[in-house]
């Protein structure tokens, strides 16, 4: 485990694990990846900006969970048929994979002249993808599903890009996957903290013997510009509409020079993490939305931050 004065997230020394110049095709960028392990390997879904500013998906495999290779073509591009070529036509972002009814279910944001929306897409080996729905309106970012469901309903973490409850995570509740309801506000940004501009889920939900593990992303405004960390937070087994805690400090905050100085400065952003079966936890993350980078913590010190050392979820 790790010491007190030891940081919680220990960085991988090899990072950058992922950059432009390890993808085969014309991309400036490598970021904001959703992983999960398929069949003894590890794959990767990250974010790229082609040349003219708009994004796509790409497809990256490992055998250690460090070392990616990338597929010669993308994974998902914007679509061409309706009804969702008109709402991925400025790029599809940031993936989030879960693994739920012997699928993979693929969350990502679509940008469009209307605004984000998240639309979700299911594929059972990572060769073929299919688009299933778009899931809310505009706008949305950030959603993730949960590896599991309660009361045979699917749940999901999202966050409105809304300044209505300012940039808050909400869960949502589905009998199909495709209609939504039920929803409610879980976590709210904290005034003069470190979360206090904004906070949206990253990871999917990690199972422990004593919740969910939620692995979040909070952003602070400053004088030189907004800085994005990485907080947690464990929701309750059965009811993950019900937040146990959520650690006070920041897990993760832009340290090297490829987090500090980038496309966006000071970014570190997670949409994935593998729990390993020693129980540690392997955490990737896009820095400065221009490279992949990945570390590893204890599960068990990530959830003693979320119930010893809370702050509240719904605010002061």
């Amino acid at each position: 485990m790790a010491g007190s004065n030891e940081p919680i997230i220990r960085r991988y020394q090899g990072n950058p694990i992922l950059t432009e110049n390890d993808v085969p095709y014309p991309v400036e960028t490598v970021h904001n990846a959703g992983v999960v392990r398929h069949e003894g390997q590890y794959i990767m879904l990250f974010r790229s900006h082609l040349r003219n500013g708009r994004s796509i998906i790409g497809l990256a495999e490992s055998d250690d969970g460090f070392r990616f290779r990338v597929r010669p073509e993308p994974f998902i591009t914007p679509a061409k048929n309706e009804p969702f070529a008109a709402y991925e036509e400025f790029g599809v972002e940031d993936p989030r994979i879960c693994h739920i009814d012997g699928a993979y279910l693929i969350t990502y944001s679509a940008y469009s002249r209307h605004g984000v929306r998240i639309a979700l897409a299911r594929t059972n080996d990572f060769e073929k993808v299919e688009r299933m729905a778009l899931i809310t309106q505009a706008d949305y970012r950030n959603a993730v599903i949960f590896p599991e469901r309660f009361g045979g309903r699917y749940a999901r973490l999202d966050r409105p890009h809304s300044e209505s409850s300012p940039w808050s995570i909400w869960i949502s509740f589905s009998p199909d996957l495709i209609h939504w309801g039920d929803s409610r506000v879980v976590i709210k940004p904290l005034p003069y903290h470190w979360d206090e501009m904004k906070i949206g889920p990253g990871a999917t939900p990690i199972k422990t013997e004593k919740g969910w593990l939620n692995i979040f992303h909070g952003v602070f405004k400053t004088m030189n510009g907004a800085v994005y960390r990485l907080g947690a937070a464990l929701h309750a087994l059965d009811d993950p509409s019900k937040v146990l805690g959520v650690a006070d400090e920041w897990i993760l905050q832009p340290e090297d020079r490829w987090e500090v100085t980038g496309y966006v400065h000071n970014v570190v952003f997670t949409c994935g993490a593998v729990a390993e079966d020693d129980g540690s936890l392997k955490i990737y993350w896009g820095g400065a939305d221009t490279v992949m980078c990945v570390g590893t913590a204890w599960i068990d010190d990530l959830i003693a931050l979320c119930l010893n050392k809370p702050r509240p979820a719904l605010g002061a």
